[in-house]
């Protein structure tokens, strides 16, 4: 019983990773493309240059034949996040600032475009060092034989989350007249993740039943990993780190994942001043995100607490993006003053019910050489819910060169309080948006835009009442030349 509990303890260091990603809508953006998320998301029914390649590539369309448009663009994610927990300091996440690139050409040709881009569909994690609440222990000993009720201590090791995944775009749009449009793309999608999770001696054991515990509701652990270590001589657990990272904010993340995407959607302007838009994003078909690392812990074999570090490999099994559908309009008042409005529906459900883990353990010498070849299969429930996003926005322009947007992003909550982890709240609601843009001539213009999510909180009774709260300001640029 002891031995399982520290095999266990091994995979749910891994398991409570519930999303993935720290954004606004979920996992995605509250808008892609300063035009657009300056009008509070919506993108379907009008003309916002390259970012049509993800939002809707209908709408690339819409431009003048025979032109050409190139769009360089820069994003910068600031959320403030907070961990607090009764009794203890509160963990400030010192994750705040993650940027995102993008670039996009497309040309029109008779009634066909075409052209090609790239942009980060999304970025993000949180930082909260050695020394924070999510670094205390209680072990798995002491909450047996004290009623769950234990002092807290610091382990000494890191927690943090970063996740970073692109997407290229090969759009075709073709006019069906002069009235209607459709377009879709090709996607080729790339990602990684690092993860550093400390968890204590005593929530592995309620998650395993340890010692008669009930079982946990998070979820669960077995493999060929957990009978292995039966010759530990286990006594008893006070914590253990997955350890699978390149470093703190680095472009690149230890494990990796790559695969293959698309879309389509069509516009139609119904009448001079009003046009339609809708568009399908399909599931992903993503690669098992792969890559080496280390679980470490701190475990009493007979002889007092030590250090113990396992070597292997994990792989993430199906983690997806989930498909999308929307709806919007445009309608043009008046020469100067535009108005649009979206909804999209995003199926997290179908993807984001589960988050299932395979550890291998590889490369161990010494004491821990008998572990090599051991698979640890972990999963941990997660059961986000569909997501209801409205996105309305306006855009005026001031004079020929200059342009005032102002726009809300209206969403629903996807991850239930008690999934709901403080490496990845993405619980955000809500977002005011505003964005300007100025041409300096018919050929080169400049776009920015600059949204701000009030802060939410969650808070998990199933992690002992975690509390997180969350906020987030974002802001977008672009270059646009004409040609």
């Amino acid at each position: 019983m002891r031995l399982k509990t520290l095999a266990s303890a091994l995979a749910f260091s891994g398991l409570l990773v519930p999303g993935l990603a720290l954004a606004t809508n979920g996992m995605n953006m509250e808008g892609y493309g300063p035009v657009s998320t300056g009008m509070g998301g919506a993108s379907y029914a009008y003309d916002n240059g390259t970012a049509g390649l993800i939002n809707n590539p209908a709408t690339l369309g819409l431009m003048r034949s025979g032109s050409s448009r190139l769009d360089v663009a820069v994003g910068g994610l600031h959320p403030d996040v907070t961990t607090k927990m009764a009794g203890m300091p509160n963990a400030h996440s010192g994750g705040d600032a993650y940027y995102m690139p993008a670039v996009g050409y497309v040309r029109k040709d008779g009634r066909l475009t075409w052209g090609g881009g790239m942009m980060a569909q999304g970025g993000m994690g949180t930082e909260y060092g050695r020394n924070s609440l999510l670094s205390g222990y209680q072990s798995a000993a002491f909450m047996l034989s004290n009623g769950m009720m234990g002092t807290q201590g610091m382990s000494g090791v890191a927690n943090r989350s970063e996740l970073g995944i692109g997407r290229v775009m090969i759009p075709l749009a073709f006019d069906v007249s002069d009235t209607f449009r459709v377009g879709g793309t090709l996607d080729y999608l790339w990602g990684g993740l690092d993860l550093q999770m400390m968890m204590s001696g005593a929530m592995f054991a309620s998650f395993t039943g340890f010692g008669g515990a009930a079982p946990s509701p998070l979820g669960f652990a077995n493999g060929s990993l957990v009978t292995a270590m039966g010759g530990f001589g286990l006594a008893d657990l006070q914590w253990a780190q997955f350890d699978f990272s390149q470093g703190k904010n680095g472009m690149k993340q230890k494990l990796k994942t790559n695969g293959w995407a698309g879309n389509i959607g069509f516009v139609w302007q119904a009448t001079p001043s009003l046009s339609i838009g809708g568009v399908y994003h399909g599931k992903t078909s993503l690669a098992d995100m792969k890559g080496n690392g280390r679980m470490n812990m701190s475990a009493d074999l007979g002889g007092g607490p030590m250090p113990l570090s396992v070597s292997g490999k994990l792989k993430v099994v199906d983690f997806q993006w989930p498909e999308t559908y929307g709806l919007g309009l445009s309608y043009k008042v008046n020469d100067r003053f535009m108005l649009a409005a979206d909804y999209k529906r995003i199926g997290w459900s179908g993807v984001m019910n589960k988050f299932r883990m395979v550890f291998t353990a590889e490369g161990n010498g010494g004491m821990l050489a008998g572990l090599n070849g051991t698979v640890m299969d972990a999963t941990l429930w997660q059961k986000w819910k569909n997501q209801n996003v409205f996105m309305i926005g306006g855009a005026y322009k001031v004079n020929d060169a200059f342009t005032l947007r102002a726009g809300l992003n209206l969403a629903s909550n996807p991850i239930p309080n008690k999934y709901m982890n403080p490496l990845f709240p993405a619980t955000i609601k809500n977002h005011v948006t505003f964005g300007a843009g100025y041409a300096f001539n018919p050929v080169s213009s400049i776009d920015f835009s600059l949204s701000h999510a009030p802060q939410v909180s969650a808070t998990n009774a199933n992690m002992g009442g975690v509390k997180t709260t969350h906020s987030q300001t974002n802001w977008q640029l672009m270059y646009s030349h004409r040609f």
